[in-house]
């Protein structure tokens, strides 16, 4: 399954965060395709999930401080869950500075998707997509039996 970390933002990060977002993008690349993509509004996301085709529809899951708070765990499982469905595509998105609109709500449930938050607080966008580029990449170590997660 394509794992493809997006983002809605007004431009892409640069230096630092950019650099450690593509360390861990080009990781979990070892274990299954993946790549990041930024837009700049939330209906470019959703007219380019629309557009997604393949035999199954995407997973989407959006990040929202409102969503469900899984374990490293339990991401692993919920990742390993989608693949053995034969989804063959994950679309994991950092959010507007606004929040997620009803339309966005709406196209979580219409693709079986999962509303995700990576804590109560309040994280910037280059910041979020690091911390959730590093728990795609333990989720990846944790199917694949390798000791990069140890458990704590």
């Amino acid at each position: 399954m394509k794992l493809l970390l997006t983002s809605i933002a007004p431009r892409p990060g640069t230096g630092p965060a950019q650099a450690l977002l593509a360390d861990y993008t080009k990781r979990i690349a070892a274990y299954t395709p993946a790549e990041t993509q930024i837009y700049r509004s939330e209906q470019a996301l959703l007219d380019s999930v629309g557009r997604h085709r393949a035999r199954t529809a995407p997973w989407l899951v959006l990040l929202d401080s409102r969503g469900v708070q899984l374990s490293s765990e339990a991401l692993a499982t919920r990742v390993s869950e989608q693949q053995s469905a034969g989804r063959q595509l994950a679309i994991f998105a950092v959010g507007p500075a606004n929040g997620w609109s009803q339309a966005a709500l709406d196209a979580v449930r219409d693709h079986s998707g999962l509303l995700l938050s990576l804590g109560a607080m309040t994280l910037p966008h280059e910041l979020a997509r690091i911390v959730l580029a590093e728990q795609l990449y333990r989720a990846c170590t944790i199917l694949a039996g390798h000791p990069y997660h140890s458990g704590h």
